[in-house]
């Protein structure tokens, strides 16, 4: 099942693994011209709630991380977002599909994440053109 028809669908299992439910409420860093619409488009059906963008002073549920190669660090990306998220919240991490300009090696991915404590449990495509990656705090020892 998908939010819309066409190349540009979102699958609605993307949702679902990023634990978007009514009320949830999702800030967006790095939005531009170029990120996929309908991505934005079901997640405000989802949560029922409007995205917030970078200046939201509050906790949130989840963030939306749109990046492109030669944006700033993504490490450093990482940390900050985390700080802003409510207990249990997660990343969904946007990168441009291979081939695409600004495409984010997945080893750029892997190692920006796991420096910001975070590690991807689930990539998938979004549209015709992004990735779009699941991270997760890293379980804590005992």
């Amino acid at each position: 099942m998908a939010t819309k028809e066409g190349a540009n669908a979102v699958d609605t299992t993307v949702l679902a693994r990023f634990g978007l439910t009514a009320g949830k409420v999702v800030q967006e860093f790095g939005y531009d011209s170029d990120v996929a619409e309908s991505l934005r488009e079901a997640i405000v059906a989802a949560t029922g709630e409007d995205l917030v963008d970078e200046d939201y002073g509050d906790v949130t549920d989840g963030v939306l991380v749109w990046f492109r190669d030669g944006d700033d660090d993504l490490a450093d990306l990482l940390l900050d977002v985390q700080g802003l998220l409510d207990d249990g919240g997660s990343v969904l991490l946007l990168t441009p599909k291979a081939g695409h300009d600004g495409h984010v090696e997945p080893r750029e991915v892997n190692e920006a994440s796991s420096l910001a404590g975070l590690h991807a449990t689930t990539t998938v495509v979004v549209g015709e053109s992004w990735t779009a990656t699941h991270l997760a705090e890293k379980g804590r020892s005992k």
